[in-house]
Formats: structure tokens, sequence, C-alpha cells
């Protein structure tokens, strides 16, 4: 039988539940066991596609074409495996199951409310995610924090499941203690209050996770012990880090497997961490600065950068840059400030590759599409993802091929020359109104051309890669493209769709209509992000 831990996290957001719940998952993969997770968001949207990227973060896809959270990204990157539709729930989805159910008579006439029914699905759906991953370990990482009204239920559920199986559930909490700086002292009074309103849920914790900026000292330690019914031993102390992949170490350290394997009355279980050693090592040893741009909009809100909205381009770019021994430095580029002002185009000069993530929307498309001229005609290696390839198409059409009217259906619907379109199956559901989960989606295969710099990034011909989108190249425009320059790459053999786009007589000018950054794992980087990585580190080579 499966056990099961929920992580809740308290305070606030933002403060590493989701890398804390892969990392322990990882722990335990080391010992030896299958471990699996589940994110549960509290939205009624009933999945991430239609939540806004800036407030709500990245929205990552998995193979069978789940638009979800990005913590899903974060399990397969410490898990290198895959997660899939059921290793993730939202309100919306709990809900829309337990009404279509009753107006089915699932319930065979009953009252439906929403205790004992909406927690009673929520634990189906965790149980039935334990079995269809064979798993012996499922972490439920609840969105939000505690005492928010909108995850009352899924603390319910674990509720109920702790007082059927109390040998079976742990609950793990991940609190911040801040150090105010005109105190100067670790406070743990907010940890306090989060355990004490869930107390109130009739939850207490096995285990606290003492997140910080500052280790955790004895002190502090002894005070969150008594006043939070807790041991010395069950609080593990996560202080900051320069990267996310220290954090299995820094857990281990506290030994985190072995509290909870003694919790769950089984045989502790030495966690052989060696890999995550060595690439904690190759971190810290790396000097050489490899400076890759990332042109987007999803990242400003007021004074301050999100990095969110692209934290799986990031974390791929760290990978190849650590697997090339280079130290990866991101500097965020504002598409918007290049429509204002191209003279500050300029500025790509100073670094070594430019890439354009994917994204929605006219708003900065121009300024994205100056960057990709300006790396085109200045031979800056350049890496086009999704909206990234489509906006290279554009630029191309309309500089090169000298179409200067070129657009996609997307930004113009009566373009003259749409050179983007929408992919026919789209037109209906775009007439109709069908936006969620109605995209292309998912994992689907491509056919790479050999000699291309593609061929040579991934040493193969047919690849699989995952896809978010509704618009495509249009095939009407591609012997004319080809012509002057343009390289297709790579094709969806069953539809003749183009999937990667090159340059002739460039370093890397490379554009994937797909999402290769979401299949990036630290112990295995992406090829493509690695052969862009090397061109970058030549293109540094160059300018020295």
């Amino acid at each position: 039988m499966a056990r099961y831990i929920f992580i809740a996290g308290g305070v606030m957001s933002g403060i590493g539940k989701g890398v804390s719940t892969a990392a322990i998952a990882a722990i335990l993969k080391n010992c030896g066991f299958r471990a699996s997770c589940i994110k549960i968001d509290p939205y009624l949207n009933v999945d991430a596609g239609t939540m806004n990227p800036v407030e709500h973060g990245e929205v990552f896809v998995t193979d069978d074409g789940l638009e979800c959270d990005q913590d899903i990204g974060n399990y397969e990157r410490f898990l290198d495996e895959n997660m899939y539709r059921h290793n993730y729930m939202t309100s919306g989805q709990v809900y829309q199951e337990v009404i279509g159910r009753e107006r089915s008579l699932g319930y065979g006439g009953r009252c439906v409310e929403t205790v004992p029914h909406i927690p009673e699905e929520v634990i189906r759906r965790i149980e039935l995610a334990a079995k269809k991953d064979k798993a012996d370990f499922v972490l439920v990482e609840i969105g939000g924090t505690i005492g928010e009204y909108q995850n009352l239920i899924f603390f319910e559920a674990g509720r109920m499941m702790k007082l059927k199986s109390p040998d079976k559930v742990l609950f793990v909490v991940v609190s911040y203690l801040p150090v105010p700086h005109m105190i100067g002292e670790m406070k743990t009074k907010p940890t306090q209050h989060a355990v004490r309103t869930l107390n109130a849920s009739g939850i207490q914790p096995d285990i606290i996770i003492a997140r910080s900026a500052l280790p955790l000292d004895n002190p502090r330690k002894r005070k969150i012990a008594s006043f939070c019914n807790i041991k010395e031993d069950d609080i593990i102390s996560a202080p900051d880090v320069k990267s996310i992949y220290e954090i299995p170490v820094n857990f281990e350290r506290g030994k985190i497997s072995e509290r909870i394997l003694t919790k769950f009355n089984l045989p502790v279980k030495k966690s052989r961490l060696v890999n995550w050693q060595k690439l904690g090592r190759k971190i810290k040893s790396v000097r050489k600065e490899i400076r890759i741009g990332i042109v987007g909009k999803y990242f400003s809100t007021g004074r301050f950068t999100l990095s969110d909205s692209y934290i799986s381009v990031i974390e791929a770019v760290k990978h190849s840059a650590w697997h090339n021994g280079l130290k990866p430095n991101i500097l965020w580029l504002n598409a918007e400030e290049y429509e204002k002002d191209s003279k500050k185009l300029s500025e790509l000069d100073k670094l070594d590759g430019v890439i354009v993530p994917g994204g929605f929307g006219d708003r900065g498309v121009e300024g994205k599409m100056g960057a990709i001229g300006y790396a085109r005609r200045k031979k800056i290696p350049y890496l086009g993802l999704c909206y990234g390839m489509q906006l290279a198409v554009i630029e191309f059409a309309r500089s090169v091929a000298k179409l200067r009217q070129a657009s996609s259906t997307e930004i113009s619907a009566r373009t003259a020359y749409p050179v983007v379109s929408t992919l026919q199956e789209q037109e209906k559901n775009l007439s109709e109104g069908k936006f969620g989960a109605s995209m292309r989606l998912g994992a689907y295969p491509c056919e790479i051309k050999s000699g291309t710099a593609s061929f040579r990034a991934y040493g193969e011909k047919n690849i699989v890669e995952r896809h978010r989108h509704r618009y495509e190249f249009n095939n009407d425009f591609r012997d004319k493209f080809e012509k002057l320059g343009l390289v297709v790459a790579g094709i969806n053999p069953q539809r003749n769709l183009v999937e990667i786009i090159e340059l002739k007589d460039h370093p890397f000018f490379v554009g994937v209509q797909f999402h290769p950054e979401l299949k990036s794992k630290p112990f295995k980087p992406h090829p493509l992000f690695n052969e862009f990585i090397k061109s970058a580190r030549a293109n540094s080579a160059r300018q020295k």
C-alpha cells in the first residue's frame, strides 16, 4: 500500500514548497523507493492553460497534453520521470467531476455537499495516482498557504486520509522564518501561527521544513519544537541556496529520509545522493561566464522582475551551461522597450546568445522581431521557442523576402501575407470561443533533416517533443522562403507541419514550434539547448 506525504506551505507563497516536494521525492527514490508527486492548485480554473503567466507562473505541458502548474516541471526534473494528467488537480476539476456525477445521478439521489463529497473526490484522485504510478510514496503538494479558504477542502481530504490510515499519512509544513533587517533576529512567530492554524483544521504537522535566509540555530529550533508540539529532530533547516539542486543534499544533511521512514515504521535506508553531490560541486566550480539574453514580456510586475513565467527555459539554459563547464548569466530583455527605442537593440552585442520564448498576442511582438532581426544580421546565436519560431519566420518574410506586410493571423487576421496561420482544426475552436485545453497539446513526432544544426544536436532523425500552439508555419510560403535561405529542418511526418526552421550562413539560428525546455533535466540537458550553448560559447570566444 502506498504511503502519502502532504506538503503544505505556511506564512507565504514562493518559498520553495514545490522544489521541497520534488527534493523529498528524489531522496526517497535514491533510497530505492518508487516515489511520485501530485500538485493541487486551489483555483477554479480546470487547468493552468487559462491562468495569467505573470500571476501564476509558467504553464507546463505534459506528454499527454495537460496544461498544468510549473511545479510539475520541478517534479520531472528532480525525479527524471514524466508526470501525467493524474499528477495534477485543481478545484475546478474536482468540482466539475462532482457536479457531473450528481447530474447523472451518480450519488443515487442523495444530497450532495461540499463536505464530505468534495474531499472524497480529492481522495479518489490521489489514490488513483498512487495506483497508476505504482508508487511506494505519493507526495501531495497543496497549493497556496495554510489558512486560505480556497484550499480547505484539500486539507480536509488529508485529515480524512490520516484518520482512516494514521500509519500511512504524514504532514510536512514548509514555513518561512524571516530575519527582519532592522531587528537582525530570526523570528519564529509566523511559523507558530501557521501551525496553529493547521491544528484548527484537525492536522498536526509531523515535520517542519524551516525556510530562511540563514540556517536555523538551536534556540530557534527549540522554540519551534515547544510551541508547535514537534520534536527538534523533526525540524529540518532549509537556508537559501544558490541552486535548487543543492536542496536534496541539504535536506538529507538534516536526516529527512530517516525521519520519514521511521515515522512510517519502515527500515531506514541510506539515501546515496552521489549524483546530486557531484552536480552541486560542478555548479559551484564553474567560473567562465556565458551571457544569455531572454527577450520576453511576462516578467514585469510593477517595480519587480519575476522569472517564474519562463522557469523551464531558465533551467534548460542552466543545465546545458553547467554541462559545458560554463556559468550561466541570464539577462532579462523587455521586448516593449525595443519598440520604444530601437537603439537599445545594440545591447544584444554584449550577449553570447539570444532566446525568444513562447507567448501569445501582439503585445511586444515588434520588439521581439527587432531582437530577432538584430541576432540574424549580427550572427548572434539565436534560439526561438514556439512563438519565437513564428516571429522569426515573420521577420524573415519582411526583411529577406520583402513581404513588408507579412504577419501571423494571431496578430492580424486580415494580413496580406499570413506566413503563420491558424491550424485548420483551431479555426472552429476560435470561432466558437473554445479556448481551454483546445490547443495542439502534448507530445508529437518530428522528422529532422540530415546535415542541419538540429540534426547535429539530436544525433538522430526521429524525435518526439511537446507542443502548445494554435498557429503554424504556412506551407504556401515554404518554397519561396527555402529559395531565399530558410531551411525547413524538421517536419511532423503525419501532417507535414513545419516543426523546425534554420538559416543558412549563420552560426546558430534555430526556431522550433515545440517546447524543448520542458524536457531538459539537470543530469540530461536538452540537445538543442546544448548545441545553442556551444554556439554561444564559440561566439563569446570570437568576441574576445
